[in-house]
């Protein structure tokens, strides 16, 4: 079933309501070498970065210590494609309430793990979203981190 495109508006409408009540997204990353690697995670958006943990020495975490990540949010007729920049920070380095946010929100607290995990905080740079064929034109809705009108 295809749906008329949306307004650029409306994308981002519902671009911030997936953000604000989605929980969990796929992270695709890259070692130094370009091999992929595609995992699911959660997360909590803060209305400007993204906040994912995984364990330190995971090839996920490796990967996005390289600095950079490509999450996406939803299913494949509604899709979300978010390109950013990654922050590695230890898991004492946020601020309490933060870390209870991620908790509370997600289900899991990596501070109580006794495998060492970090923190990923993803800046994004350029988020795209769209459903269909018909949604490919004006799909890119942040270009260089800011949401173009």
């Amino acid at each position: 079933m295809t749906h008329a495109p949306r307004t650029r508006a409306r994308r981002r409408q519902d671009t911030n309501h997936r953000l604000d009540h989605d929980i969990d997204c796929w992270v695709a990353s890259a070692d130094p070498d370009g091999t992929p690697h595609l995992v699911p995670l959660s997360f909590d958006w803060d209305g400007h970065t993204l906040l994912l943990a995984t364990a330190a020495h995971s090839p996920t975490g490796r990967n996005l210590a390289t600095g950079h990540a490509r999450v996406g949010l939803g299913h494949t007729r509604d899709v979300v494609m978010i390109d950013g920049d990654v922050e590695t920070l230890d898991i004492h380095a946020l601020p309490t309430e933060r870390g209870d946010r991620f908790a509370t929100r997600t289900g899991f607290d990596p501070r109580t793990l006794t495998e060492p995990y970090h923190w990923y905080r993803i800046r994004p740079r350029r988020i795209q979203a769209w459903r269909e064929v018909n949604e490919m034109t004006g799909r890119t809705l942040m270009r260089d981190g800011a949401w173009l009108d």
